[in-house]
């Protein structure tokens, strides 16, 4: 006599242990839906300056995290890099996309001439990135607002999928960095492609 065949609920994870499992991204979904409420209606050219001053700490954040050669530094990297983000416009003298490109340039120099944990190749890829994400951002900045929000969101959801590929390579971040800013990055895109 056969058992009969379990309950296809009964392999269904309790919502709480799936939470557990999926933090980062719950957290993301709420962070970016404050942010959404905190903004309000935002004009188009605000939004652009926002996250377009912003998306330079993305790349940045590998950049530091890949110098220091330890995954577990990324959320205290970030911590800094969300301090600087948010009190460098109080100062009114330098834009703070240029001073998170400027440091990225650092790092860059710094790993060429240094080397890096994860070797050149790491490197290279890391660098690349850097590259192609402050140089949207910059594009964004300096162009008409309608178009800069597309620039942006190319930019935002690009390194929604950097993310993605590192989480599922478990390179360079923290896995639970990679996925909480991978969602936040693919939502951004959106809010910005849906501005009004």
């Amino acid at each position: 006599m056969t058992s009969p065949a379990p309950h296809p609920a009964a392999h269904r994870p309790h919502p709480a242990a799936m939470l557990k499992r999926r933090w980062p991204t719950a957290l993301a979904a709420a962070v970016v839906a404050l942010n959404v409420t905190a903004s309000g209606s935002q004009d188009v050219a605000d939004a652009v300056g926002g996250f377009g001053e912003t998306l330079p700490l993305l790349p940045l954040i590998y950049l530091v995290v890949n110098q220091i050669g330890k995954p577990q530094a990324t959320w205290p990297v970030l911590g800094a890099g969300l301090v600087a983000v948010f009190a460098l416009p109080f100062q009114d003298v330098i834009a703070p996309s240029t001073v998170l490109i400027a440091l990225s340039s650092v790092l860059l120099a710094w790993g060429a001439v240094r080397g890096t944990p994860h070797g050149r190749t790491a490197f290279g890829v890391q660098a690349a990135g850097a590259l192609l994400f402050c140089g949207l951002a910059l594009a964004g900045l300096t162009v008409d607002p309608d178009l800069g929000r597309y620039l942006l969101a190319a930019g935002w959801f690009c390194h929604g999928i950097w993310d993605f590929v590192h989480l599922r390579l478990d390179k360079v971040v923290s896995r639970t960095f990679a996925e909480w800013c991978g969602v936040i990055d693919v939502l951004v895109a959106v809010q910005l492609l849906f501005l009004v």
